[in-house]
């Protein structure tokens, strides 16, 4: 080729790589899902009060950078079908919700089943897998699981408002029992996020960190569901770095819990330090600490290695119901290892739980 050629090849080439598209300094409004893919051509981007049409998601794929502002409410319109019903993707957000709902429409899909059965429901309802920040948006009626977050970098999510108390009873399809089910308030499996500020109303795990490091779970309020859990724990699972401190837990079956498989293998869970948590009403545990997954003190497994449960700091005070147990340990034969420091846990009401193979909890009795 000639030097003319390779010349012209090259400009072409420049002319190319120019002419790629970029984010713009802009504002794009959202009205509908048809404003979507103008809209996230801005590093600006508000968003009105509309619903999302049955069976599709509003997917915000936004340029680094970008900052979202609700202006309006957002509600689902109902359809069976897994979902997810809202996604947002990008690095370096700023998504101010400044006080909107995105409404899930739950009443019409609960059957007290969740995902376990019944018609099937949209989950999670929020995708989020941003950096940045994600704050002070309210979610109404998850139809089962809330949030799943993955973030790419690091992210602080708060003054969030998860409001599936409505769910808390019972309805012509669920058979006597809640009709809410399954809606967990936060499935993590990530790096570097941060949650806090926020109040949560649910039936089942506040927070459930399925593997990960680096996370914050701190000031949030969790009412009606299962507390706050690292886990369920499955095989070739690494989480570490876990910090669950300042929280208050009302009228949960527990407040605290690790829960593995008990089938699970490779796994280790480590570094998990609990401080300055309170917890009131606790129907069933205190403390629940099970490799029996999905039983509950059932016979446990030990391909889940597990050390550096500490509660130290301020003091977790947590008061059980009288039929509840103040803190069950159900370890695998030699899978718990190391020493636990539990000065700074106080748990009142109830009975003695069992403390199953394991003896390195230190500063602590029932």
């Amino acid at each position: 080729m000639s030097a003319f050629l390779r010349l012209a090849a090259l400009l072409v080439f420049a002319r190319v790589i120019v002419a790629a598209p970029a984010a713009s300094d802009c504002t794009g409004t959202i009205s509908s899902l048809d404003d979507v893919a103008a809209a996230v051509k801005c590093t600006t981007v508000n968003i009105n009060s509309f619903t999302v049409p049955a069976g599709e998601t509003f997917n915000l794929a936004l340029a680094d950078g970008t900052t979202v502002n609700m202006q309006g409410d957002v509600t689902f319109a109902v359809k069976d079908w897994e979902g997810p019903l809202f996604q947002v993707s990008g690095k370096s957000i700023t998504f101010n919700g400044n006080g909107h709902t995105f409404d899930g429409n739950g009443p019409s899909y609960w059957d007290g089943q969740g995902g376990n059965g019944g018609v099937t429901k949209p989950a999670p309802m929020m995708k989020i897998k941003i950096s940045g920040t994600y704050s002070n948006v309210k979610v109404l009626n998850s139809p089962a699981r809330v949030y799943s977050v993955s973030n790419p970098a690091p992210l602080v999510m708060s003054q969030l408002t998860i409001d599936d108390s409505a769910g808390d009873a019972p309805n012509s399809k669920s058979g006597g029992k809640a009709a809410g089910h399954n809606t967990d308030g936060f499935d993590c499996s990530t790096t570097d996020l941060t949650i806090q500020d926020s109040t949560i109303h649910n039936q089942d795990d506040c927070l459930a960190i399925n593997k990960g490091s680096n996370i914050v779970f701190q000031r949030n309020t969790c009412t009606g569901g299962h507390g706050i859990s690292v886990g369920s724990i499955d095989s070739d699972v690494t989480v570490s770095g876990i910090v669950i401190q300042d929280n208050t837990i009302t009228n949960n079956d527990q407040a605290l819990r690790i829960k593995t498989k008990a089938s699970a293998t490779d796994s280790t869970v480590t570094n998990i330090t609990y401080s300055g948590n309170t917890g009131t009403g606790l129907r069933q545990f205190g403390v629940l600490i099970d490799q029996s997954y999905p039983d509950t003190l059932g016979t446990p497994g030990n391909g889940v290695k597990l050390s550096a449960v500490n509660f130290v700091g301020a003091t977790n005070t947590l008061t059980v119901n009288s039929d509840a147990m103040r803190v069950a340990v159900n370890c695998g034969s030699g899978s718990c290892t190391g020493t636990w420091d539990w000065s700074a846990l106080k748990v009142s009401g109830g009975s003695a739980g069992p403390i199953t193979n394991f003896s390195g909890i230190k500063n602590f009795s029932q």
